[in-house]
C-alpha cells in the first residue's frame, strides 16, 4: 500500500501570479459583503412615518359690531351767494368805492356812474314837485271858498301829478347811477376802474358771500331713497386732509338726469372762518343707514377662490374654508350676510397659505386686526380701502369696493 503515498514532484510557484490571486479574492468579498450595508442604511427611512406639514396662522374671534353704510361722493365747493353786479345803465365811471377783497355790506354802494347829470334832473324835478304841490293846495283852498271854478282845480292836480312822475323818474335815474351791492359778502373781482365809460348791463363787480359753502354731488338712483332734506352729512375737503366739517342736505333734486340717471344734492356746511373757499374739491360722506350687531369680518381676509368670496376660519386645529356674501362695507371691514357665525376663530394672518384641510397652528391676532368696542371705523387693517376716497354703491349690487378682494 506505500506505493500510493510515494511524494509527487514539487511544482514551481511564480511569484509574479500571487499577487492577481490575492487581489481577486479581496474583490469577491468586497461585493459579498456591499449588498448588506446599504440594505441595513435604507430600512430605517422606508419604517419612517411620513412628515406633516402645519401652517401657523393667526386668528380672531369673530364679534358683533356696528357698522354704518356710507355713501362718499364728491363734489365741488361753491359759494352760497356769487353774485354778478352790473351797470343799470351806461355812463362814465365817476367813483369806485371798495377795493379786491374787501368786506362789503348789502346795499352799501360800490361804484357811481355819470352822477352830476342825475343830480341836476333830480333836483329840477324835486323843484316842479314841490311848485305843484304848493299850487294844489292853494287852489283847493279857494274852491272851497268858491272863488275857483272846479276846471283850474282839476288843472292844478294833473299838473301835481305829472310833477310827482317826474320827480319818481327821477329819482330812479339817479339811483340807477349808484351800483349797489345786493349782498354782504367780498368783493372777488372789480371789473371797472374810475374814468371808465359802461354799456348798460356791463359787468361792474362780483360779490361772493362764503359764511356758508354749499356743495352739488350726484347721487345714484338706488341711494336717493335714503336722503332726506335736513339730514346730517360730514364733509371732508381735499385741501385740508384730516379735517371733517358738519353739514346737512338742503336739497334733493326731484328729476333725475337723462344721461347719468342721478339725482343732484345740494349740501350746505358753515364756513364762519372762510377757510374753505369756492372751486375746492370737496368729499361728502352720506349715511344711508346702521347696521347693528352686524357679523363683520376684515377686508383683507377675503380671498377670491374661482370667483367666489372665501374666508377661512380654524376649527379643531383645521383650517376650513367658509363661502360667504357681503353686505355693508365700512371703511376696513364687511358685513357677512352669510357664511360665517359669532364665535368662530377667523383666520386673519396666513390664509393665503391655507386650504381646506390643512392642519394649521392658531395665535391670536394682533389688536389692530381685531374689530374696536365702538365699530370698524378704527380698524387699521392691511390693505383696507380708504373710506375718504372710494365711492361705494348700494349692497347687492357690483360694487367698486370689490376690486380689492383677492
Amino acid at each position: 500500500m506505500s506505493h500510493f503515498y510515494t511524494a509527487l514532484p514539487a511544482l514551481p510557484v511564480r511569484h509574479g501570479a500571487v499577487l492577481p490571486l490575492l487581489l481577486a479574492c479581496a474583490l469577491l468579498l468586497s461585493a459579498c459583503g456591499g449588498d448588506s450595508a446599504p440594505e441595513a442604511e435604507s430600512s430605517p427611512d422606508k419604517a419612517a412615518a411620513p412628515q406633516i406639514r402645519v401652517v401657523p396662522v393667526l386668528v380672531a374671534e369673530v364679534r358683533p359690531v356696528t357698522l354704518r353704510d356710507v355713501l362718499t361722493l364728491p363734489g365741488t365747493t361753491e359759494a352760497l351767494h356769487d353774485v354778478t353786479v352790473g351797470a343799470e345803465r351806461g355812463g362814465r365811471v365817476e367813483w369806485v368805492g371798495p377795493t379786491e377783497g374787501d368786506m362789503v355790506r348789502q346795499g352799501e354802494v360800490l361804484a357811481k356812474i355819470d352822477m352830476k347829470k342825475a343830480e341836476a334832473d333830480l333836483a329840477k324835478a324835486r323843484s316842479s314837485y314841490e311848485l305843484a304841490v304848493k299850487q294844489a293846495r292853494r287852489r283847493k283852498e279857494l274852491r272851497a271858498k268858491n272863488l275857483l271854478s272846479q276846471e283850474e282845480l282839476d288843472q292844478a292836480n294833473t299838473e301835481l301829478e305829472a310833477a310827482t312822475s317826474d320827480l319818481t323818474q327821477a329819482q330812479v335815474y339817479y339811483d340807477q347811477g349808484l351800483v349797489k351791492s345786493p349782498i354782504a359778502g367780498r368783493v372777488n373781482d372789480l371789473a371797472v376802474d374810475p374814468g371808465e365809460y359802461v354799456n348798460t348791463g356791463q359787468a361792474v363787480a362780483e360779490l361772493v358771500n362764503v359764511s356758508h359753502i354749499r356743495i352739488n354731488v350726484n347721487v345714484p338712483e338706488l341711494d336717493v331713497r335714503y336722503l332726506n332734506v335736513g339730514q346730517p352729512v360730514k364733509i371732508t375737503v381735499d385741501a385740508y386732509p384730516g379735517e371733517t366739517w358738519d353739514g346737512e342736505v338742503d336739497f334733493v333734486a326731484y328729476k333725475a338726469d337723462e344721461g347719468t340717471k342721478t339725482f343732484r344734492t345740494r349740501v350746505v356746511v358753515d364756513n364762519a372762518d372762510g377757510r374753505i373757499r369756492p372751486g375746492m374739491l370737496a368729499r361728502v360722506r352720506l349715511e344711508r343707514r346702521v347696521v347693528h350687531d352686524a357679523i363683520s369680518a376684515p377686508l383683507f381676509a377675503i380671498l377670491d377662490k374661482g370667483g367666489e368670496r372665501v374666508l377661512f376660519v380654524e376649527e379643531d386645529g383645521v383650517a376650513r374654508s367658509r363661502t360667504i356674501e357681503i353686505g355693508v362695507i365700512d371703511g376696513g371691514r364687511v358685513q357677512i350676510l352669510e357664511g360665517l357665525s359669532l364665535g368662530e376663530n377667523l383666520i386673519v394672518g396666513g390664509q393665503d397659505a391655507v386650504e381646506e384641510g390643512v392642519p394649521v397652528e392658531a395665535r391670536p391676532a394682533d389688536q389692530s386686526m381685531l374689530p374696536p368696542e365702538d365699530g370698524p371705523q378704527a380698524v387699521a387693517g392691511i390693505n383696507s380701502p380708504d373710506p375718504e376716497s372710494r365711492i361705494m354703491s348700494t349692497p347687492g349690487r357690483q360694487q367698486p369696493e370689490a376690486a380689492h378682494v383677492r
